[in-house]
């Protein structure tokens, strides 16, 4: 039987779903709902010096939607409202009533060494079983010079974490930003600086949209707005990419975030170098209860493919991934097609005509291939609704 319990940095997981920092965390009683519904642990909402001023502009969400469904997600929210002690006694109860729950204190402080390590200090002895160091918003924070403006810099990344380490007492795990050129780089500053962990990724910036009857952005503030954190499904390509690439540039644990809607996606998350998965924008859209089919999701797969845990999935595409000049170029796929299922429709001929390579039509109620104009780039089995068309 698969288990689905995992340890990290000596920190125990009941199992790997964690909910991230974000509003489903942003208050206690929440949060022990979550843990109830079997959660196995949480990113409390980012944790700030009291006197860091939270000021919010409503409304301040987007959204991207595709046949009704919440595909993609834009928020210019900040961070936690709650005092420095009501975050105090917060933790103490959860610690108290879920002792085998993991807290997580998402802290962030202006670039000033007393600042980051008062708020260290504070919460060493809270109850909470790490940090993760908050580099990477990138809404409302940048402006005053925290969040992404530390994480796409190498030397104040760096800095910050030399900071922390100095008087953490707990595992640290640094959240990095998809908006820089090169995470590897970053995350191996913040290693040479000392890291335990790292955590990717946190929203991307963006801007939702535009309404064209007034012209005004979205979300619209009064008839303003401003680039905002882009997450939900549509961003798991990019957070993928992102924990791929810190996994190849680095042996030390991984928080996987990033467009997580499900089990199936919290294992291909692993199988990139994850340990544990955070989700947040599935939660703001479905509610705490998505965790019962997960755990259930995820504890089949196990046992189908015969693995006792979630730690032996981690790593298993990295193999996989490399360089585009190391691909195997001597052998092309070709498109069949199942002609029970193609309606002739003829889509697939107009795409491949008006995309470069005219390799399909239509004779005598079949559609044909030409082997010597295709090219094998897959494009027709993609825009195919009937999928009558696979690559072999």
């Amino acid at each position: 039987m698969a288990t689905l319990k995992t340890k990290v940095l000596g920190i125990d997981f009941e199992n790997p779903f964690i909910l991230a920092s974000a509003p489903p965390t942003a208050k206690i009683e929440c949060i022990d709902k979550a843990f109830t519904l079997g959660w196995g642990g949480a990113v409390l909402k980012t944790i700030t010096p009291d006197d860091l001023e939270m000021i919010e502009a409503s409304p301040r969400y987007g959204v991207w939607k595709l046949n009704n469904r919440i595909c993609g997600f834009e928020n210019i929210e900040l961070l936690s409202h709650l005092t420095v002690q009501q975050w105090l006694d917060g933790i103490k109860y959860l610690k108290k009533k879920h002792p085998t729950k993991v807290q997580i204190a998402s802290i962030m402080a202006p670039v000033v060494k007393d600042e980051w390590q008062k708020l260290v200090c504070t919460f060493n002895d809270s109850g909470v079983d790490a940090f993760e160091l908050n580099f990477s918003c990138p809404h409302g924070m940048p402006e005053k010079g925290v969040g992404m403006a530390i994480g796409t810099s190498v030397e104040i990344s760096s800095m910050i974490t030399k900071w922390v380490m100095e008087v953490a007492q707990k595992p640290v795990f640094v959240k990095l930003s998809h908006n820089v050129t090169n995470i590897a780089e970053i995350a191996k500053a913040v290693e040479a600086a000392g890291a335990n962990g790292f955590a990717a990724i946190n929203t991307v910036q963006s801007l939702m949209g535009v309404d064209l009857d007034t012209f005004e952005p979205i979300p619209n503030v009064n008839g303003q707005s401003t680039y905002g954190g882009y997450s939900g499904m549509a961003i798991k390509p990019i957070g993928l990419r992102c924990v791929a690439q810190i996994r190849q540039n680095s042996n030390l644990p991984i928080l996987g975030i990033g467009g997580i809607s499900n089990w199936h996606d919290a294992a291909e998350y692993m199988t990139v170098g994850a340990d544990v998965v955070e989700v947040c924008t599935e939660v703001m859209t479905s509610g705490y209860i998505i965790i019962k089919a997960m755990l259930q999701g995820l504890s089949d797969y196990l046992e189908s493919k015969g693995l006792n845990s979630p730690a032996d999935l981690k790593n298993r595409a990295i193999s996989h991934l490399s360089a585009h000049e190391t691909l195997n170029k001597q052998k092309q796929a070709y498109p069949h097609i199942d002609d029970a299922l193609c309606i002739r429709c003829t889509k697939c001929v107009t795409i491949c005509d008006e995309s470069e390579h005219s390799a399909l039509s239509l004779k005598d109620g079949h559609i044909m291939l030409d082997t010597d104009a295709c090219v094998g780039c897959s494009l027709c089995s993609h825009v195919c609704f009937k999928s009558a068309i696979t690559m072999k």
